[in-house]
């Protein structure tokens, strides 16, 4: 067996995660990370939707996007490795379906156990600094799927990116994971406990919040990705109240509305 390679027992989760970039267009109804989401309701027989994580790339004059240059990773596990082209081929069905006319998409597929994943990760990081192209993309996804559907396909580098960024578990933002948009605009911390979700103190004294305290959303409750968990950060604002930090971004400014071209 290889290096960073896990024995895999017959009731092992693995890992997969897939990677989507560059489906929408201005003014359009939904973007990419609501294309990630519909995708649960896609996933093979055997598979289940951990999560869906919106990753941050970097904002620039020559690299065209959208609104904000973001891109979503869908975190599949499954018990059984075969599942994987079953997977690849549905990711690549939806993408196709919803993807709208006029935009780049790509896709990039990988799991946990993968020994490139290293590579996969450090070009990641490299998307939220650096100006890239596709052929850096496709050198970083040697021997994964990775694939454009339509336009100039470049949203082969924002998925990769995707995959590398939420693989390596210390960056982006959850916008699905189990019933986090079921939960009301105030909600206590033993609740998000009891889903998965871990509230951290940010203030300077490092409070720890107790279980009954409660947490005031702002109707935006979209917890972290930071050590491959979910984490809410929140800051205290009163006597067993709390904030979560971040809120929804305000509609209205130009600079959402513009699509920058490559110089």
């Amino acid at each position: 067996m290889g290096p960073g390679i896990r024995e895999i027992s017959e009731d092992a989760v693995i890992r997969a995660y897939v990677g989507f970039d560059d489906t929408d267009c201005l003014d359009s109804d939904h973007g990419t990370g609501k294309l990630a989401r519909w995708f649960k309701r896609e996933v093979p027989e055997g598979c289940s939707i951990w999560g869906v994580v919106r990753q941050q790339l970097l904002v620039h004059e020559k690299i065209p996007y959208t609104s904000h240059n973001s891109s979503a990773c869908v975190v599949v596990e499954m018990n059984d490795l075969g599942l994987l082209d079953d997977l690849v081929s549905k990711a690549a069905r939806h993408l196709e379906r919803h993807a709208l006319d006029g935009s780049d998409p790509g896709l990039c597929v990988t799991h946990e156990d993968d020994p490139a994943l290293p590579r996969l990760i450090a070009f990641g990081q490299k998307c939220t600094n650096q100006v890239v192209t596709q052929r850096d993309a496709l050198e970083a996804t040697r021997n994964m799927h990775l694939s454009g559907h339509g336009g100039t396909n470049d949203g082969i580098i924002g998925a990769a990116a995707a995959v590398g960024l939420t693989a390596h578990g210390w960056s982006g933002r959850f916008i699905e994971f189990g019933k986090l948009r079921d939960l009301p605009e105030r909600v206590r911390v033993s609740e998000l406990e009891r889903l998965n979700i871990l509230a951290v103190s940010l203030d300077r004294d490092g409070q720890v919040p107790a279980p009954e305290d409660l947490v005031h959303t702002k109707g935006w409750l979209r917890p972290r990705l930071w050590g491959n968990r979910p984490i809410l950060p929140i800051i205290p604002r009163g006597n067993s109240v709390w904030e979560s930090l971040g809120e929804k971004r305000r509609t209205g400014n130009n600079q959402d509305k513009v699509h920058l071209l490559s110089a």
